[in-house]
């Protein structure tokens, strides 16, 4: 499979272990764009994907059948790629993709940012039954996943604080993409994650303001692997876009630094 991977090269290597980021669900490599210089910055060699059908990856056409075991294929594809196995940081859907992953696959560590948990996602679908019934009858009876971010005024209620810039949510939008239908069966009932089987060490971080995910599904999806949650007040579900993004950086590179990676 021919995937979009862009990467950033730090001036001076300081750390021996790459970093691999995982976007969400409608979203692709671009939405890491603070992260990946910034940590670059810190030493790190930084790689993000664009799971297959999103970004300028092969699959585009195929999007709403994609599944589980073709975006975990994709991740493991590219961390085989890299001369070390990779800390994996993941957003939403990605950390359900992350989370599979481990299920049968190595990682020094991973860290989950408003991450699918491991509940799924049937209380995501209600709450946005309920704040948006239309949109999400229309994407659960059309099986298609893009209705529930196909208006601009959609998607930045989802993903972004009130107080996000207009102007700065309007460059974004254009990169928001359709997404698979088949993932969001999987990722409700068909196929959730089994912490049982994870042993990496994980990274719990949330948000108090996401309106994808509730502040109670994140503390379970800590508890289930054996850690506590991080919440940031004032911050919604897009954790690496949103204006207080640096803090959520600093606090990762503070957990890699404390098991020397």
């Amino acid at each position: 499979m021919k995937l979009e991977v862009i990467s950033k090269l730090p001036l001076e290597k300081t750390h021996a272990t790459p970093l691999l980021f995982v976007h969400g669900a409608w979203h692709g490599a671009w939405c890491w764009e603070n992260f990946l210089p910034y940590f670059a910055e810190h030493g790190y060699e930084v790689h993000a994907l664009s799971l297959r059908g999103h970004g300028n990856s092969e699959g585009r056409d195929g999007i709403r059948w994609h599944g589980t075991a073709g975006y975990v294929a994709d991740v493991a594809q590219v961390a085989n790629s890299l001369s070390t196995h990779p800390v994996l940081i993941a957003h939403s859907m990605g950390g359900y993709v992350v989370q599979k992953y481990l299920e049968m696959h190595n990682a020094p560590a991973g860290v989950l940012l408003t991450s699918i948990p491991t509940v799924g996602i049937l209380g995501m679908l209600l709450r946005m039954l309920r704040r948006h019934p239309v949109s999400t009858l229309k994407a659960l009876l059309l099986l298609n996943p893009w209705y529930f971010v196909s208006t601009p005024a959609l998607a930045k209620d989802y993903l972004f604080s009130d107080d996000f810039p207009d102007d700065t949510f309007l460059e974004y939008y254009p990169y928001i993409q359709p997404e698979s239908f088949r993932m969001a069966l999987e990722a409700a009932f068909l196929k959730l994650p089994r912490p049982g089987k994870v042993k990496t060490p994980l990274l719990v971080l949330g948000a108090e303001n996401d309106r994808v995910f509730s502040v109670a599904e994140q503390k379970r999806t800590a508890r289930a692997y054996k850690t506590e949650a991080i919440l940031y007040p004032a911050m919604a579900h897009d954790m690496m876009l949103e204006s207080g993004w640096r803090t959520v950086a600093d606090q990762i590179l503070r957990w890699l630094g404390a098991r020397n990676l």
